[in-house]
């Protein structure tokens, strides 16, 4: 199977009145060999917002218009056949089409703002907070495919597609475009995010999945944590290391988050805890979702929301709101990630089928045609190791992680990794091979693994939670003055660390326990003792 979308499916737009514009858009119509006919500029507002009228005249109608014009899609009429609710009617819509994929490159505004002067009969019957009219502009673009079917502006529709496991329903003949943008806070981001998704279709997306749930008892929350436990618990099952905090809070600072693949999480206004940090680490291709209602209200921010920061640290893909969702107009993460991991959708087709409601208020960023699962695993562990990449580790690791949520006992993956000379050369499986031993009540032999990881290259990140876990480990095995060293040597390898005080803490329970009357002054003078 191939990872390799062809280009041909794709119709690229862009913002004439920004040279930038069209500079991404040729650089991406290039990398993913996208016919020079498929490619549109238009003159459009250079800011985020854009009025209803202008979107209609300037954007909307002109792109239906070439779209037929340049014999990329055919819209017709068709005779529905009455049914005991509904009269025959004639219905317009796309019966023909070469195209699938719009992508929307820097500079194409991301909002239509909402106009009160719009009157629409049957808004009478809308809840009060749904009579808007102001949508993303990707999430409008969606049902393109519709535009002769004059559909309703206010408040959301509902998605055709939602939900689907056939990607032959997703299809502009279905009534839904798979729309998706190139943006962020900057053009070289923009640009970033088409290379990072060609690696990763390269050489596979791995790493680690973290998942930030609120463990709310609020009924009317828990459909956030619902949904992201259950992308979490599919993450496990498929072979990701996933980790799950249930804290109300976000992640704390000062939590080891190395080797992002998967980031799903709510609810902050603004990206805080590890991804506040000055280096965040993504894997190349890494998907990065926070669920807030204005996630995305701008993507021109590398420190304010949520979407902006994500991408300016490294992240190739994201989703958020631009406007007020409320929680049910959000996408569903757990119908996206089996979608994107397990059924190997592109990051396009697994974005709309995770919708449930369109016209609404989601954007989609990232290449639409990144497909970073298209390969299995043993075909890319051939390739890996057919090259002798670093990258193989992963392979190995999520062998051990799909064999651990199948049931294989503990007990027997240890000594299969400890028979594996890979093993001996990676600070990934390394590490995992501790774990196994900690979760196996052997806490010396965990310490040991820890310590030899720490001898292969591990990330910053990872050294971290090394040293945090070897810490807990020697601490009961009473090797305290071992303890000690251990966390002396964190402090002196991170001396940024933004949670010195719980390591102060720790440092200074264990001077005390050895005795060490200076560094007891020390620290409880740090700590303000």
């Amino acid at each position: 199977m191939s990872a390799v979308v062809p280009g041909d499916e794709a119709i690229v737009v862009y913002n004439s009145r920004l040279p930038e514009s069209k500079a991404l858009a040729d650089y991406y119509a290039q990398r993913r060999q996208v016919p020079t006919n498929q490619i549109f500029g238009f003159s459009l507002e250079t800011g985020e917002d854009i009025s209803r009228a202008e979107f209609r005249d300037s954007l909307q109608k002109p792109l239906a218009e070439e779209l037929e014009k340049r014999k990329l899609w055919h819209i017709a009429s068709e005779i529905v056949p009455a049914t005991t609710n509904r009269p025959a009617r004639v219905d317009w819509r796309v019966v023909e089409s070469k195209i699938r994929y719009l992508v929307l490159c820097y500079g194409v505004p991301l909002r239509i703002s909402h106009d009160p002067n719009l009157e629409e009969e049957g808004t009478e019957n809308l809840r009060p907070e749904m009579k808007r009219n102001g949508a993303a502009v990707d999430s409008e673009l969606v049902l393109l495919p519709l535009i002769e079917q004059k559909l309703p502006l206010s408040g959301p529709l509902r998605n055709p597609a939602y939900g689907t496991t056939n990607v032959a329903w997703l299809y502009p003949t279905n009534g839904v475009l798979l729309v998706a943008r190139l943006d962020g806070p900057s053009p070289a981001i923009a640009r970033g995010l088409v290379d990072k998704a060609l690696q990763a279709e390269t050489n596979g997306l791995w790493g680690r999945a973290y998942f930030d749930i609120r463990k709310t008892t609020d009924p009317a929350l828990k459909l956030g944590d619902d949904m992201i436990r259950s992308a979490s618990e599919i993450c496990r099952r498929l072979g990701f290391e996933t980790v799950v905090d249930e804290n109300p809070g976000t992640f704390p600072e000062g939590f080891p988050m190395s080797h992002i693949a998967v980031y799903i999480g709510w609810y902050s206004e603004s990206a805080c805890g590890p991804f506040a940090q000055p280096t965040v680490e993504f894997m190349p291709g890494a998907f990065a979702y926070h669920l807030h209602s204005y996630s995305a209200a701008s993507l021109r921010s590398t420190n304010r929301l949520w979407a902006g920061p994500l991408l300016a640290k490294g992240a190739a893909a994201t989703m958020g709101c631009v406007d007020e969702p409320y929680l049910t107009g959000t996408p569903d993460m757990a119908i996206f990630t089996a979608r994107f991991i397990l059924h190997g959708f592109t990051f396009g087709e697994a974005a709309c089928a995770c919708q449930g409601v369109v016209s609404w208020q989601t954007t989609v960023v990232g290449d639409p045609l990144y497909r970073p699962f298209g390969k299995d695993l043993d075909q890319l562990s051939k390739e890996l190791d057919a090259r002798h990449d670093k990258l193989s580790e992963w392979c190995y690791l999520r062998l051990v992680d799909i064999n651990q949520a199948n049931g294989r006992s503990i007990a027997d993956l240890a000594n299969l990794m400890e028979e594996w000379p890979v093993t001996k050369q990676s600070a990934i499986l390394t590490e995992k091979l501790g774990d196994l031993c900690s979760a196996q009540g052997k806490p010396s032999s965990a310490a040991y693994e820890w310590a030899q990881a720490f001898k292969l290259g591990p990330s910053t990140q990872q050294r971290i939670r090394l040293r945090l876990a070897l810490g807990e480990d020697l601490a009961a095995l009473d090797r305290a003055p071992e303890a000690y060293g251990n966390y002396q040597s964190l402090l002196q390898e991170s001396p940024d660390y933004p949670d010195k005080a719980v390591i102060y803490h720790r440092l200074l329970a264990l001077a005390r326990k050895l005795d060490k009357k200076a560094d007891v002054e020390k620290y409880a003078r740090l700590l303000g003792e």
